[in-house]
């Protein structure tokens, strides 16, 4: 049997639990102050990049992986004999994907599988935790690749969003899409469909985020045994609403947040949920 690694980077926004139990690799993208750079969630966490734009006032830019980057992390597993699944997010957000396929091709390598997920932050980890189990499961490198092309089209999304100011300042939603928030109170739900952020519809309060998200899923038949996934980023209010109604209906859900990369673009006071619908 060969041995596989599974290989994401750090927009994945997986906790260091579900990291260490599936001896994930994460390659961090950088997060970028002027011209210091800091690796996320390595030499910089959360709380550390908040407390940094409440001083400096200012909002920090993100840097993909390095085609560099990659071919040392590839050529290190590749001489321990693994092979190499690497997941990434959409590269309609990033152009990480790219800089992967780029090593990929530098190293001419067959033993490397490159995925783009078309999602990003816990759709991309549900992504991510589903190879990890089909390694698990003694699938081959060939079957593993099926199997997720086949089920990162079917990782759904409900997102709420406190403010869109930092999404559309750095370019993951358009000033078109978000021209319907204001001043009272209306807020927008979103999902990633394509690769791409997309508006689902207006609410206002939170209450109301709450049963449209439930509602959301609801709709859908999920597929059985797969995880939902509550992210939740100073959001409270929001999460316990969620999960209320999760525990009311017996829905169990694995809770996370979101890591610097993420944070950057989704601003405080988000919450969302992630599931797999049937196929």
């Amino acid at each position: 049997m060969s041995k596989i690694k599974i290989i994401t980077d750090s927009t994945c926004d997986l906790s260091r639990d579900l990291i260490d139990k599936h001896n994930i690799e994460i390659l961090p993208v950088l997060i970028n102050f002027g011209e210091e750079s800091y690796l996320d969630g390595v030499e910089i966490n959360l709380t550390e990049m908040l407390t940094r734009i409440e001083v400096e006032n200012c909002l920090p830019t993100t840097a993909q992986v390095t085609p560099n980057r990659f071919m040392e992390n590839y050529k290190k597993y590749l001489d321990e004999g693994y092979k190499i699944i690497s997941i990434h997010l959409s590269s309609k957000m990033s152009g990480t994907y790219q800089s992967a396929c780029i090593a990929k091709q530098m190293l001419e390598s067959e033993d490397i599988i490159v995925i783009d997920s078309h999602n990003v932050t816990l759709g991309l980890g549900m992504i991510v935790l589903k190879a990890c189990n089909l390694v698990k499961e003694g699938k081959s490198f060939e079957e593993i690749e099926k199997e997720i092309l086949e089920y990162k089209k079917h990782v759904k999304s409900t997102i709420a969003f406190e403010s869109l100011d930092n999404l559309v300042r750095g370019g993951r939603l358009s000033k078109g899409k978000a021209m319907f928030v204001n001043a009272l109170g209306i807020k927008l739900l979103l999902n990633i469909q394509d690769g791409e952020m997309n508006v689902l519809g207006k609410v206002r309060g939170s209450k109301k985020i709450i049963k449209e998200m439930i509602l959301t899923l609801k709709e859908v038949e999920r597929k059985s045994g797969e995880p939902i996934i509550l992210v939740e980023f100073e959001n409270e209010e929001v999460y316990q609403g969620l999960k209320i109604q999760l525990d009311e209906f017996d829905i169990e859900h694995l809770r996370q947040t979101v890591g610097c990369a993420v944070g950057i673009h989704s601003g405080s006071k988000v919450c969302a949920l992630f599931y797999v619908e049937n196929y």
